[in-house]
């Protein structure tokens, strides 16, 4: 881990690069906690407020104790302290603390882990991959973002292997879902599209406010199923992430896209032009 990187756990910063949890914690041993990952510009976070409360909709599909959110705060003041970060990527964490090394958990304290580091801007465009594996809708973990992060692993290092920014999942039924960290939307006869929740995806504060601030400006933005070889037909093709905002795709596997993309280029402007209005939106 790169030492601009800063860290925070349980009420200290810490030395990124030294033990700093117990290697009983049970996000260690079995995954289990629950994680938001926020974009930084100009020194403060983006959206801070929904993605707190999605935390906390994680954590109770987790089966996790309530969150004390005051205390995720203090870490995220501790770490934003000192020289801004111009962009960057905010990441905290709460997890079932120290545990058993099987599944089952103890009557132990949370514990709350926060991080802030500079990034790279996204691309100007990208290329998307469809991998083999699925997602699966009826998962008891659906729709949450867990710390079991491993299926996401092996997808992206097949997609970086591919020249690809992101990996494509379908769910079990075959239809389109979303990408290892990002949400995907498609343009078919001008219209918007996108999964619905009921497809298995974790739903992005991103693709929330695009939906949201798409509609109030009066572009046509549904949610429906959607056949995975939509993306070998689509118009346009782009994806939805905390720190790519919308990314306008220009490749899906062998398929190239027309270099034009019109309704995707005024979603990036309104996206933008909300997001500089309001920083907690």
């Amino acid at each position: 881990m790169s030492t601009t990187t800063r860290v925070w756990v349980n009420g200290d910063l810490v030395d990124p690069t030294g033990p700093s949890v117990s290697a009983l914690d049970h996000a260690v041993t079995v995954g289990d906690g629950v994680f938001e990952t926020a974009k930084i510009v100009d020194g403060s976070p983006f959206a801070l407020s929904r993605h707190h409360r999605r935390l906390e909709r994680s954590a109770a599909g987790l089966g996790l104790p309530p969150l004390d959110l005051a205390v995720v705060d203090k870490g995220v003041a501790a770490v934003l302290d000192g020289p801004p970060i111009d962009f960057g990527r905010l990441r905290y964490s709460v997890t079932g603390g120290p545990g058993p090394l099987g599944s089952d958990r103890d009557d132990a304290a949370l514990t709350y882990i926060v991080l802030a580091a500079p990034q790279a801007r996204p691309p100007q465009s990208g290329k998307l991959t469809v991998v083999p594996w699925t997602r699966n809708e009826r998962s008891a973990v659906a729709g949450l973002k867990t710390t079991s992060y491993a299926e996401n692993v092996v997808a992206l290092a097949r997609a970086k292997e591919h020249g690809a920014v992101e990996a494509v999942f379908a769910n079990t039924r075959g239809e389109l879902c979303e990408c290892t960290g990002s949400n995907v939307f498609v343009v078919v006869d001008g219209t918007v599209l996108t999964p619905p929740t009921d497809s298995g995806l974790l739903p992005g504060i991103t693709r929330e406010l695009t939906i949201e601030w798409g509609r109030a400006a009066g572009i046509d933005v549904r949610e429906e199923p959607l056949p995975l070889e939509v993306l070998r037909t689509a118009e346009e093709v782009f994806i939805t992430s905390t720190t790519k905002d919308v990314l306008p795709i220009h490749a899906v596997d062998d398929r190239t896209l027309p270099e034009a993309h019109p309704v995707t280029d005024e979603l990036q402007r309104v996206f933008r032009d909300n997001a500089e209005r309001d920083a907690d939106p």
